[in-house]
């Protein structure tokens, strides 16, 4: 196996967020499970830790962006907030992915706002947290057929529409929707705007019930003539078609790393779990002997193990990219696409491993085979993720390759 050494300047966050983890979210990890849409009045002494991490220009745990710089000028390789936030989410997301996604102003919309908003809107939206809005009942993976439209109104945009499995779409401070300006314009009249709560015209219509995550609170939304100021549109009011929508999807970027990294974070505690259990059955898990020498049990983990480190080798690749201010949209969805499809994979098969044990709410073992099938979908399913490998790899558009 390769293990890349960790950054010295990031050790320190790897620890306070393992304590975290360790500490206070798995012990509670379970009795948010079982109480969906209970809010966890545990994660609130959490919030002013993160808030100091992130603005410390170094990351935290939590939501950060991807921003770049061009005139800015670097010399050789730089672990900073990026890396460092994936670093940190692998090891809260050890502790329980749920409570991660509840975590206050730490929201996918946060990484919205980081990743495009001036720097009026980020001193604005500092203390906010921001959920994110992009699916709709007709449009899923392909948020180019966007149907929330946004009419310029005077001094505001007037937004209608309806958004489904928003992540702490109930809990959060604002709503960062994704909307079109011209829907004959295509992709590149989607822009994105933060909708903050209270605004007329802006409806939380319902909770879904969940197979995993329970922990999180996933909305349904109605936006009816709901009036939004236009400084509060993300990034550029101008519909360029020659550039496509690539100032929202811009925000992908860095979200899909973060998502890799809960998948990372889930793999490992399984793993974890699962070794500490073969042990205590006599299994012994031999990295000097070939696989097919050892117990059945002991090959098949080394196989998840390997799986394991693949993901998250690609991860960290992404998360340094942005760092070091280098394009990563396909290192990103190679992430996401493997971390997804790994952390089911490997959660599945630990239950299997551990036999019925492994199926019983007496360990974690189940619950966390639950919340990994949606770290395969949100975010860019799948599918999506291999599509979009795909055209970077051949050079294709989305119109020579669907």
């Amino acid at each position: 196996m390769i293990n890349l050494e960790t950054p010295k300047k990031a050790r320190a966050l790897i620890n306070q967020a393992y304590q975290a983890a360790s500490e206070v979210l798995r012990p509670v990890s379970r009795k948010y499970d079982r109480a969906e849409h209970e809010y966890p009045v545990e994660l609130d002494m959490f919030a002013a830790v993160l808030d100091g991490l992130n603005s410390s220009g170094e990351g935290g745990a939590g939501a950060a962006g991807v921003r770049r710089n061009e005139k800015e000028k670097q010399t050789g390789n730089r672990n900073g907030g990026n890396l460092s936030t994936v670093l940190g989410t692998i090891e809260m997301c050890w502790g329980d992915v749920g409570l991660l996604l509840s975590m206050p102003r730490q929201g996918l919309g946060n990484a919205a706002i980081a990743s495009v908003a001036n720097d009026e809107q980020l001193t604005r939206f500092a203390k906010t947290w921001a959920a994110m809005a992009i699916t709709e009942p007709d449009t899923g993976s392909d948020s180019a057929n966007i149907t929330t439209t946004a009419t310029e109104d005077g001094d505001c945009y007037v937004l209608n529409g309806e958004k489904i499995f928003v992540t702490s779409g109930d809990r959060a401070d604002a709503v960062v929707v994704w909307a079109t300006l011209d829907k004959s314009a295509g992709r590149a009249a989607i822009k994105s705007f933060v909708v903050e709560k209270g605004m007329p015209g802006f409806e939380v219509v319902r909770l879904e019930h969940k197979l995993g995550i329970r922990a999180s609170d996933t909305a349904v939304l109605r936006f009816d003539n709901c009036r939004v100021p236009k400084e509060n549109l993300l990034g550029s009011p101008e519909v360029n078609t020659s550039k496509g929508f690539a100032g929202v999807m811009q925000t992908f970027d860095n979200t899909r790393p973060l998502v890799a990294a809960m998948a990372v974070g889930l793999a490992r505690a399984a793993l974890e779990e699962t070794a500490r259990i073969l042990a205590e059955a006599g299994v012994v898990v031999d990295y000097d002997r070939p696989a097919h020498q050892q117990h059945a049990a002991a090959a098949v983990y080394l196989e998840l193990e390997a799986d394991y480190e693949a993901a998250y080798l690609l991860t960290l690749e992404s998360a340094w990219m942005a760092d070091n201010r280098k394009p990563n949209s396909l290192q990103a969805s190679m992430a996401k696409a493997k971390a997804g499809r790994s952390v089911v994979d490997i959660t599945l098969r630990c239950v299997e491993l551990i036999g019925t044990l492994g199926y019983t709410e007496d360990m974690l073992l189940e619950k966390w085979a639950r919340d990994s099938k949606i770290l395969d979908i949100f975010e860019g399913t799948q599918q999506i993720q291999q599509l979009i490998v795909a055209r970077r790899l051949l050079g294709k558009t989305s119109a020579e390759l669907k």
